[in-house]
């Protein structure tokens, strides 16, 4: 082989190593392209996906927020709705109260109670000897139906006698007005054992606030309804 013949073959070996190296280069670049758009692809999927995770925690707090805020403006409105219920059912109270005031203006109506609530007493105490307290206002009405009040307790209750002792000293507070800013008493009676363990509360007063405890349920039915 001469030299033009070697010189040729090592142009064609060269020629073939270049393009085997360019194929080669060619498929790093295109190997390396494709493992980049991979690598670019799940970054921005990677990211879209935090965006997305972001966005949904982003929406639950607002979301959470706004039922928080609606809960918070509902109770507040039941609060105001009850507030006023309670202030209807306060004035209802307080219009009953002035009624029961005003029941000691007719004598012989608050005479008439007065024995009722004296008897009434008389039943539930069961005592033998017994101290009675009124107002002061009320002590000669009391005086006028105590012994009508005690026959009527004993024909009732078979009892041969009983003794009332009427407190002359120490009154019930005085009737409800608005210079009297202490406790005040509508009227009725108030009987006890003479060592106080035993204690009957018949005023007015007393029996109002029972009556409206006791239909109170009953008050709000026929005012707001179920």
């Amino acid at each position: 082989m001469n030299d033009a013949d070697v010189s040729k073959q090592v142009q064609q070996m060269v020629r073939f190593i270049r393009q085997e190296a360019e194929e080669k280069a060619n498929e790093i670049a295109v190997s390396a392209e494709e493992e980049f758009n991979i690598e670019k692809l799940q970054i921005v999927e990677a990211e879209k996906r935090k965006i997305r995770q972001e966005y949904e925690r982003k929406e639950k707090q607002v979301e959470t927020r706004k039922k928080i805020e609606y809960s918070m403006q509902l109770n507040a409105s039941r609060l105001k709705l009850l507030q006023a219920q309670d202030d209807v059912v306060q004035k209802m109270r307080e219009a009953a109260e002035k009624q029961v005031v005003s029941i000691s203006n007719s004598r012989h109506f608050y005479q008439k109670l007065l024995k009722d609530l004296i008897v009434q007493s008389l039943v539930r105490l069961k005592e033998p000897s017994l101290q009675l307290r009124c107002r002061e206002g009320d002590l000669e009405l009391v005086y006028e139906i105590i012994q009508e009040a005690k026959a009527e307790y004993t024909g009732r209750t078979k009892v041969e006698s009983v003794e009332i002792h009427v407190d002359d000293q120490k009154f019930l507070p005085l009737p409800p007005d608005e210079r009297n800013i202490g406790p005040s008493c509508s009227g009725g009676v108030v009987l006890g054992s003479k060592d106080g363990r035993i204690v009957c509360e018949n005023t007015l007063d007393v029996r109002l606030d029972i009556a409206f405890r006791q239909n109170l349920p009953e008050i709000r039915r026929q005012l707001f309804g179920a």
